[in-house]
């Protein structure tokens, strides 16, 4: 829950030209992660969230947030990360603060959500987050959880103490959200713990983002990844701008990925396409359970859908590759390719009527057709035979 502030010369034989027996199309059949190397994108750095690989050459990392989902419930909590298990999702992600840490109780305008798009709407940001935050004697134990399910467990931590606590319980990794990502001293205490760092990237401008970048550097991490998000609850797509993450790759040399508030799974398989190597997504029970950040949640079966198709935009993308495939070594011989159309005797000068670019692929491919008018048969060739450069001279 992201509350905010109101704001050919040669001859060729026969072989070379048949593409079935051509050692160009012989091809190795892709494993279930083939490298994407080749890729087009720029290949930065990788790194590990506990034993799990990040970067465009992996699977991307899927993030389940459970934020204020919970509903002030641990069973409902527990119920989540279940799903979030059998999903598929690589990790289940807390938020670590208490009203206090967030803002002050004070009811003035300053404080009081007046957006009327926001489903907050109407509330004062104390209470909001009195009702929101996940009880931090709750961590422990969703962490033993999430590892019995076999989920990956880290949070976002909104000040310096909840990085302390977070220290305690040895969390792999940590979250910034985007409205601590221009916090310097917050990333910088973050950066220390020499864990990796992923950081949404809403409402950043590029001057603060770089300075955002250098400040996590400078305190010593490099292990970092940038994710594109848009700090509206749902987000549009059409505000996504999902060609930033390419760029934020290229430019800052470093993971990226997505923080998805958008309706449905359409931005993050467009995400992934555009080089995302994380995607974050909240996840609640049901949407029609309520709860302050249930709008703009996904559903169980809407996370089912959300793993299957990632991995599926992943392996789609493959590597940079002209020509068949393994898996069309049977389709290409239906290719086109030169046959004698007639019964053809022996010396016979050949035209247009006696050969034809047809289907199959067996004989000579159609760039030769012009070549083997006028020429002259060398046998007695029955009709229907593939074209090859010994029977004609």
């Amino acid at each position: 829950m992201y509350c905010f502030m109101p704001i050919p010369d040669a001859k060729p034989s026969h072989r070379e030209l048949n593409p079935l027996t051509s050692s160009q199309y012989t091809e190795t059949a892709p494993s279930d992660y083939p490298s994407h190397q080749t890729n087009k994108l720029m290949t930065t750095q990788s790194f590990h969230i506990g034993e799990r690989p990040i970067g465009i050459d992996f699977p991307p990392y899927l993030i389940a947030e459970l934020s204020g989902n919970h509903n002030k419930s641990i069973e409902r909590s527990r119920k989540i990360l279940q799903h979030a298990a059998s999903s598929g999702a690589d990790a289940i992600k807390l938020q670590t603060y208490t009203p206090d840490t967030m803002t002050l109780n004070v009811k003035t305008d300053e404080f009081y959500i007046s957006d009327k798009n926001s489903p907050w709407y109407g509330r004062y940001l104390y209470e909001l987050y009195e009702d929101a935050f996940t009880p931090w004697e709750w961590h422990e134990e969703l962490m033993h959880e999430a590892h019995r399910l076999g989920l990956t467990f880290f949070s976002t931590p909104f000040d310096e103490t909840a990085v302390d606590f977070l220290e305690t319980l040895n969390v792999p990794a940590y979250k910034i959200s985007s409205f601590e990502n221009t916090d310097i001293p917050l990333l910088r205490k973050v950066a220390q713990t020499g864990k990796p760092l992923i950081i949404s990237c809403g409402l950043i401008n590029l001057e603060e983002l770089e300075e955002t970048v250098a400040a996590v550097q400078s305190a010593g991490c490099n292990n970092f990844a940038l994710l594109k998000c848009t700090t509206s609850y749902p987000a549009s797509v059409t505000d996504s701008n999902l060609s930033t993450i390419s760029d934020m790759r290229n430019r800052f040399g470093c993971e990226v990925g997505l923080s998805d508030h958008t309706l449905g799974i359409a931005s993050a398989l467009t995400a992934i396409g555009q080089g995302a190597s994380i995607i974050e997504k909240h996840l609640t029970l049901s949407r029609a359970d309520g709860g302050v950040d249930a709008t703009f949640s996904m559903e169980p079966s809407e996370f089912d859908s959300l793993t299957t198709e990632a991995k599926n935009a992943w392996l789609s993308l493959g590597t940079v590759h002209y020509g068949p495939t393994a898996s069309e070594s049977e389709t290409i011989k239906s290719r086109r390719s030169i046959y004698v159309a007639e019964d053809l005797v022996q010396g016979h000068i050949v035209t247009e009527r006696d050969i034809r670019r047809i289907r199959p692929g067996n004989g000579l491919a159609p760039i030769h057709y012009d070549n083997l008018l006028g020429k002259r048969t060398t046998r007695n060739i029955p009709k229907g035979t593939p074209a090859s450069w010994d029977l004609f001279s």
